[in-house]
């Protein structure tokens, strides 16, 4: 079956700019305020019934979560620039082998992805000096977590393949439902059933089902031209080599982040408990901080490769633009909102009036916050080169970042204490954020000959 004469309203390639990134970018923004919120409820239901030590095994969980899945999710990002990049250039034929063998993958992935994480979760969590009055919680929990693998590895997957087409408001419905669902379970197992910490992962895990199945049956339905057939599902040899070429760079980048994260939180363990449960109650906020980023990056990553697939080239350094003006406005509203809201919002969402927990939290937020902006143009300049195939300079910076905490970890917080931990990720995005306006600089004659300006009609 060929699909060339397909046509869709979700290109991105036509239109105003500024119009064309918000409208896509917002059912994003959205559904990720939604994830961040059911996140937020994890800590304030376990905080609230189960008590801090509870408390400190679920906030520690991102970090590790985040190095165990980083590579496959990497690899799924980049399948979505090859699968954008046809989809712009409307070759439905090729994009069609890059959905299924992208489908392949997940399945393989999110099957050995359940079986390390089971295994090596208390070695992992060893390896990060996790105190031991936490280590059982924190063992069953991401046990359980990863007993869902399939389900969050194809979910992602499912979802990344709807917003390389340009379709986000898809996966937003879906993850409204998710999170609805992952909250009235979290009531259920920890509120009333007082099932322990495992159950909130248990939630979790049966919350990303719900939203895989959904997006999953919206592909198989869809009479576009990114149809869905279990039939279909394989290897395709060229397909998957694109894949790996265009993913692994990313998949690589993630994991070597998500590696510096869990250097940075074997040393929040070191301090025990409290100190644990504060900066995941910190990172709950900061998340909210984010949010714009994190969106206006997958969006930016589909705008620019389905422009790059269509030749309309000179859209790409101006969507950039757009979208770190949009972003700028919005961190001054989470400037104003930490430092004056911030400690009661720490009380509602941790369930603690432990005055170590909610100053720990603080003292990250205080210092981390007002940096976000080098942040923010880090990730949005290192996702727009990764977009137009320069994945090399975004790779180098995750290592210089890596390099950074490493650093911190090894020299300045045996000498400085909690606070050492407090500056390191806000010192090695000032330091990667100079790198990569270096490296944009360095390669701008790259970009301009990958991005000419377009030729107006005769």
């Amino acid at each position: 079956m060929r699909f060339q004469t397909v046509h869709t309203p979700t290109s991105l390639t036509e239109g105003p700019i500024s119009q064309a990134l918000i409208s896509f970018a917002l059912p994003l923004l959205l559904g990720n305020l939604f994830q961040q919120l059911y996140n937020t409820a994890d800590s304030l239901i376990v905080g609230n019934f189960l008590g801090s030590e509870a408390l400190a095994a679920v906030s520690s969980s991102g970090n590790l979560i985040f190095l165990m899945v980083g590579l496959v999710n990497g690899v799924s990002m980049g399948a979505g620039v090859v699968i954008a990049r046809y989809f712009g250039a409307k070759d439905y034929d090729r994009m069609q082998k890059t959905i299924h063998t992208l489908l392949a993958f997940g399945l393989v992935a999110g099957a050995l992805l359940t079986v390390v994480g089971v295994a090596l979760s208390p070695v992992m969590l060893r390896l990060m000096d996790t105190p031991e009055t936490v280590l059982p919680d924190s063992i069953s929990y991401f046990r359980t977590y990863f007993t869902g693998s399939l389900a969050f590895v194809l979910y992602n997957i499912c979802m990344g393949i709807l917003q390389a087409v340009g379709d986000s408001r898809h996966p937003l419905q879906y993850l409204i439902i998710s999170s609805l669902v992952n909250v009235v379970l979290d009531l259920l197992f920890v509120g009333v059933f007082h099932m322990g910490v495992w159950s909130a992962a248990a939630a979790t895990a049966i919350s990303q089902l719900v939203s895989m199945a959904l997006c999953l049956l919206r592909l198989m339905r869809s009479e576009r031209a990114y149809r869905v057939s279990l039939r279909k599902i394989r290897f395709d040899r060229r397909a998957l080599l694109e894949i790996l070429q265009n993913g692994l760079p990313a998949g690589l980048q993630n994991s070597i982040i998500s590696i510096g994260n869990v250097v940075v939180q074997s040393n929040i363990n070191q301090f025990g408990a409290a100190a644990m449960a504060g900066c995941g109650a910190h990172s709950r906020i900061e998340g909210f901080g984010f949010l714009p980023v994190t969106c206006f990056t997958m969006a930016l990553t589909t705008f620019v490769s389905q422009n790059l697939g269509a030749g309309r080239r000179s859209r790409i350094g101006q969507s950039v633009r757009a979208a770190l003006k949009i972003y700028f406005v919005w961190w001054l509203f989470v400037l104003a909102f930490t430092f004056l809201l911030g400690e009661p919002v720490l009380r509602l969402i941790t369930g603690s009036s432990d005055a170590r927990i909610i100053s720990n939290a603080m003292l990250y937020l205080k210092i981390s916050v007002p940096i976000i902006p080098p942040m923010a143009v880090l990730v949005i300049l290192r996702n727009m080169l990764q977009g137009i195939r320069h994945t090399v300079e975004p790779l180098l910076a995750s290592a210089l970042e890596l390099i950074g905490k490493v650093i911190f970890a090894v020299w300045l917080v045996p000498v400085w204490g909690y606070r050492a931990v407090c500056f390191c990720e806000p010192t090695t995005w000032v330091i990667c954020f100079v790198f990569i306006l270096l490296a944009v600089w360095r390669c701008r004659s790259d970009l301009q000959d990958a991005c000419p300006p377009d030729k107006a009609p005769a």
